[in-house]
């Protein structure tokens, strides 16, 4: 097969980029693997380094205001389906869905356009309506996501779930040895302390400022038994202050935007994904899942798919921060439970979430697509 990825995203593209990638390199090997993606995304630099990946500098602009760079962004996007022939085009969003279908009119012969649903923004309205006549098959990353897209337009489209992979290799529990030497860079070496941590990020909806709020609400003697470290970006000053007013500014530490998180995932007892929108089924928790972590989950979306209430980490209602409380509370008084949690997270990990799974999944939808 001649595959071609887009994705609109010119910066990081935090998940995107990791399914992406991932999926570039898992097929490269058997198959031609094309990357159209803006020249200063991540991706684009990431895709350039996997061997067999051709990769066009491609813009995704949006906007009435951006016309005419829209319009040389399609005449390039058209030659060069023109030229290379695809059998699948496989689109992440919207502004590159909108593209790709634009710049296929009067392509002969016509790949088949697969779109993959990652977030729960809605997909409702006439705009919607017009892509989905022209996309042939949709992937939803969890359950959650394929009943969100019997709802919309793009019900007439052949819907698939394939869930994230990640590879279990990479995202590994570390030596014992190795673990308490991070965990004493963020705890200063207590041994009482229980360290919760993300690498989900620190962006608002992550839900990471709902834990803050319910540490807060925690009676003196518990609410000193823990500490919270976070990967992403630094807060803002606005929720400094906040955490500062709560007196909890000594116990929430940020580890900025890290190249690799698995030293701090290493370093943690409990990992949680707090997540109130866009969130569907979470890279982050997966890869904390098989590092050996348990993980404390929100009810959003498709993030209670991840686990089993209890075996592999706790589910809590999103945004109740007194539900949320509650649940540390319970986090702490079973705190000798959390290592063989740990390890039936990472046995699932092994059993679900492995990259060669997700790569061959994904490769079936694209076959089921094409003429035998």
């Amino acid at each position: 097969m001649k595959i071609l990825y887009t994705n609109f995203h010119d910066a990081d593209g935090g998940g995107h980029t990791t399914y992406l990638r991932t999926l570039a390199q898992g097929l490269s090997a058997r198959h031609e693997v094309h990357v159209a993606v803006p020249a200063s995304s991540r991706l684009n630099r990431e895709a350039r380094a996997i061997e067999g990946v051709h990769v066009l500098d491609q813009p995704f602009p949006n906007g009435l205001k951006r016309l005419p760079a829209r319009l040389r962004a399609k005449r390039q996007l058209r030659d060069y389906l023109r030229t290379q022939a695809f059998d699948i085009v496989h689109v992440n969003g919207s502004a590159d869905q909108r593209l790709v279908l634009s710049a296929l009119s009067g392509v002969s012969p016509r790949p088949r356009v697969v779109l993959t649903k990652h977030n729960t923004k809605p997909m409702q309205g006439l705009g919607h309506w017009l892509r989905a006549r022209r996309t042939d098959a949709v992937i939803g990353v969890c359950e959650f996501t394929r009943r969100e897209l019997m709802d919309t337009p793009y019900r007439r489209c052949r819907i698939e779930v394939v869930y994230n992979g990640i590879d279990v290799a990479h995202w590994r529990p570390w030596p014992v040895d190795r673990a308490t030497t991070e965990r004493e860079r963020w705890t200063g070496g207590a041994d009482d302390v229980l360290l919760l941590g993300s690498n989900a990020g620190t962006a608002d909806y992550k839900g990471w400022t709902d834990l803050v709020e319910a540490l807060a609400r925690l009676p003196q003697d518990a609410r000193e038994r823990f500490r919270v470290v976070l990967a992403g970006r630094l807060p803002n000053e606005a929720q400094r202050q906040r955490i500062a007013a709560l007196g909890l500014d000594s116990q929430v530490q940020f580890a900025g935007v890290l190249a690799d998180t698995r030293p701090m995932v290493a370093a943690i007892d409990l990992g949680f994904v707090l997540s109130h929108a866009v969130e569907t089924i979470s890279f982050a928790c997966r890869e904390m899942m098989a590092m050996g972590k348990p993980v404390l989950l929100s009810d959003y979306a498709g993030l209670p798919e991840n686990i089993d209430d209890g075996r592999e980490g706790w589910i809590t209602k999103t945004r109740d921060i007194d539900a949320l409380a509650q649940r540390l509370l319970d986090v702490l008084a079973q705190r000798d439970r959390l290592p063989a949690m740990g390890a039936d997270a990472r046995a699932r990990a092994e059993r679900e979430f492995d990259v060669g799974l997700f790569v061959e999944r994904t490769e079936a939808v694209y076959r089921q697509l094409l003429p035998r």
